[in-house]
């Protein structure tokens, strides 16, 4: 069985992610939804955002959980997620903010094939 993931990251996205954790111990992120911060993937330590059973968790990158809301979910379920880092202001409550840059995601429709060996893993839900 061939295993997919649903997000992964870029190299600079895992230095801050080491970056971070060396500061705020261990992380989680949440794929925000929009509201407040639009829709920008959200850094938090472990357990400062809480998730449930509204919640997906995607995978991991760099060892951090990464989540999203079980609606924003159906949307995006057909894409693969890159977590990236750009220089500029992100969301106020994410942790990157305070070195000048924000996490960004990238995306792309996974392939058929793709489609067909994520139909035997399902997701986790908080």
């Amino acid at each position: 069985m061939t295993t997919v993931e649903r997000v992964t990251a870029t190299g600079a996205a895992l230095e801050l992610i080491t970056k971070l954790q060396g500061q705020h111990g261990p992380l989680m992120f949440h794929q925000s939804g929009g509201c407040c911060d639009g829709s920008s993937p959200m850094c938090y330590p472990r357990g400062e955002f809480q998730t449930g059973q509204s919640d997906v968790k995607l995978g991991q990158v760099g060892g951090v959980d990464f989540w999203m809301s079980r609606s924003q979910f159906e949307y995006w379920q057909h894409t693969h997620l890159t977590l990236d880092v750009v220089p500029g202001r992100g969301g106020m409550f994410s942790l990157e903010g305070s070195h000048g840059v924000r996490f960004l995601i990238r995306s792309r429709l996974f392939t058929e094939a793709e489609q067909e060996a994520l139909r035997d893993q399902p997701v986790q839900h908080g």
